[in-house]
């Protein structure tokens, strides 16, 4: 049998119905891991803080088709995420809380969905692991943290994936290709062309290896693509329509299809203002990202048919189409992306279909029988876990006892190095930490160890009492733990990656009359943006995301060089000024004005040229 045919799963799971009891716990893991992430730390400066402002301005503006930032046209997005989150803005009010809930949300729906998926693919324990072990990885937690639509493109990827397993049994209705439709659009709304790129290239990846191609004449193509037109393009065309060529903007079409699609992935895109992620530190991140269940992943890669075995195609078993179909998810995105501009989130779509061949590999080891090779694979890899705990207790303990305390009301920008030239990676700022700042993380450190220590023996001790299932809830609790500290850690070394202190200092004095120019970038202090709520002016500075909309006439004139910054800061209205480091004082020492400093935080400083009521001159 060729055709690649995956019939819902049937057979009565071994450890009985509790579909219930198993997505209470996906919820109840989901809410100690994410709920606390909901109210801090603060807005962080570049991608997090610009998009919630973009979702602010469109609230604010009542235009859902033309995004601006700053009040200038960002034509950079798809706009799903953005109608999102000014919907959670108009609900519940400009927050924190509203600019996560939508991606929080969207966490919980991907557990859900991908418990749902494995559950048709293999049984209520094998989706119930694969959203556990989502859940809990490292890669989705961290990714989650700002503002980025990544965990929303594997929702709809999952659902997609879902939709066209359906599909492969028997004659599809029209409903379900209808729906396969909705949902791709509903990706292509989100992120742009991967969302109709990926799935073609699963699609048609497993269909060719399984001999099949011919399946996808059977989803309705004609009908199927006008549901997807039918949701995906007045979007697109609205965008177009209301964005022509003018001036020296070549309109919406060109930036966001041919300069944010096409010459983004060639590497050709203008501004380049993103670094690149070496090739094999983007495939060796995965291990990362699926800490702490990377070496089961390496166990569940035995799950996929191998093509050089007597019987071939043939004589594969559903089990092993089930994994085929898996492998080919994953890698259809990590080799997309290995000829591309690449950052280290990219392969977050692939970790979905990870999981689920985990979690297929884990549940096939839970009722297997003792002396069976799932069991010693199983125990082999809590022991390499264990090895891994006990370092790092010894080595998160050693820190939190021996780091030398920090002075008091330290600034923690004065603990870490400064390592510019990493600040395009996403986690850049992670290079700046030393052995001096350890002792600002004492509490996270030391949840770190213990978790560390207690999960992975408890895990390695119930592996050898053939409780399995037990073992690997011991390791998601452990995650629990160990993503609170991470939680605590960046409230921490939230100084440095965000700019909220400095905007409340300025809320404090700011008055109709004022400006706000930053030494830099938008992205540098888009934080103070959104806190202040006010247009902010950018010194020698027209570059970054905001760079082509400035080409728009309607562009306001927020824009400074030397000599109207010198100009503006002499003249009879209060200038605030944000330097993130001393090259900025120096600037103000050269303008031979007198100046104020208003506030300092995460090595970065407010000055003003006019005096606050209750600072003295400096």
């Amino acid at each position: 049998m060729t055709s690649g045919v995956i019939q819902k799963n049937t057979q009565p799971d071994a450890q009985g119905g509790r579909s219930f009891a198993y997505i209470a716990m996906i919820v109840a893991f989901w809410a100690l891991i994410y709920v606390p992430g909901l109210f801090s730390p603060p807005l962080l400066d570049d991608a997090d803080a610009r998009h919630a402002e973009a979702a602010r301005e469109m609230l604010q503006r009542h235009d859902f088709v033309t995004m601006y930032v700053n009040g200038i046209r960002y034509l950079d997005k798809a706009p799903l995420p953005y109608w999102l989150n000014a919907a959670s803005h108009a609900i519940f009010g400009i927050s924190e809380f509203a600019v996560r809930l939508p991606t929080s949300l969207a966490a919980l729906a991907l557990f859900l969905a991908l418990f749902r998926l494995g559950r048709n693919l293999a049984g209520d324990t094998a989706g119930f692991f694969a959203a556990i072990l989502l859940a809990t990885a490292v890669g989705p937690y961290i990714y989650t943290r700002f503002f980025i639509p990544d965990i929303m493109v594997c929702l709809w990827l999952t659902l997609t994936i879902d939709l066209f397993v359906r599909t492969l049994d028997g004659e599809p209705p029209a409903s379900l290709c209808w729906l396969l439709g909705a949902v791709t659009a509903l990706n292509v709304l989100t992120k742009g062309l991967i969302g109709i790129v990926f799935p073609v290239l699963i699609f048609a990846g497993y269909l060719i290896l399984v001999g099949n191609l011919k399946h996808l004449l059977k989803l309705r193509l004609f009908s199927t693509s006008l549901v997807f037109l039918v949701i995906a393009a007045p979007w697109h065309v609205l965008a177009t329509l209301h964005n022509p060529p003018q001036g020296e903007a070549k309109g919406f079409f060109w930036f966001y299809f041919i300069n944010e699609q096409i010459n983004r992935y060639l590497n050709t895109r203008v501004p380049r203002d993103y670094d690149k992620v070496p090739l094999v530190w983007f495939w060796g991140l995965i291990l990362v990202w699926m800490f702490p269940w990377t070496p089961f992943v390496t166990q569940s890669f035995r799950l996929v048919p191998r093509f050089w075995r007597f019987g071939g195609r043939a004589a594969w078993t559903r089990e092993q189409r089930v994994a085929l179909l898996l492998l080919v998810w994953a890698l259809a995105i990590l080799i997309f992306f290995s000829f591309s501009t690449r950052q280290e989130y990219y392969v977050l779509p692939s970790l979905p279909a990870l999981t689920l061949l985990t979690g297929i590999w884990l549940a096939k080891e839970n009722v297997s029988p003792q002396e069976s090779p799932e069991r010693r694979q199983g125990l082999v890899c809590s022991g390499i876990l264990l090895a891994i705990g006990i370092l790092v207790f010894a080595v998160t303990i050693f820190f939190a006892v021996t780091a030398p305390p920090a002075p008091p009301h330290v600034d923690i920008v004065d603990l870490l190095t400064s390592n510019p030239d990493l600040y395009t990676l996403s986690l850049g700022h992670l290079f700046d930490l030393t052995s001096q700042s350890m002792s600002l993380f004492r509490l996270p450190l030391a949840l770190t160890g213990i978790a560390f220590l207690a999960g992975t023996i408890s895990s390695w001790w119930l592996r050898r009492r053939l409780k399995a299932g037990a073992a690997n809830i011991a390791l998601a609790a452990m995650m629990v733990v160990f993503l609170f500290a991470v939680h605590l850690a960046l409230g921490t070394f939230y100084p440095t990656l965000g700019s909220k202190p400095l905007a409340l200092a300025i809320n404090r004095e700011f008055q109709a009359s004022d400006t706000i120019v930053i030494d830099g970038t938008h992205s540098q202090a888009s934080s103070i943006n959104f806190y202040t709520g006010q247009q902010l002016h950018m010194l020698n500075a027209r570059t970054d995301n905001l760079w082509y909309g400035s080409l728009f006439p309607d562009s306001p004139a927020v824009f400074e060089d030397d000599s109207s910054f010198r100009k503006m800061w002499q003249g009879e209205n209060r200038v605030f000024f944000i330097a993130y480091d001393r090259k900025g004082k120096e600037k103000l020492d050269a303008l031979g004005w007198p100046y104020f400093e208003i506030a300092k935080s995460g090595g970065k400083w407010v000055y003003s040229n006019r005096p606050p009521l209750h600072q003295a001159q400096r």
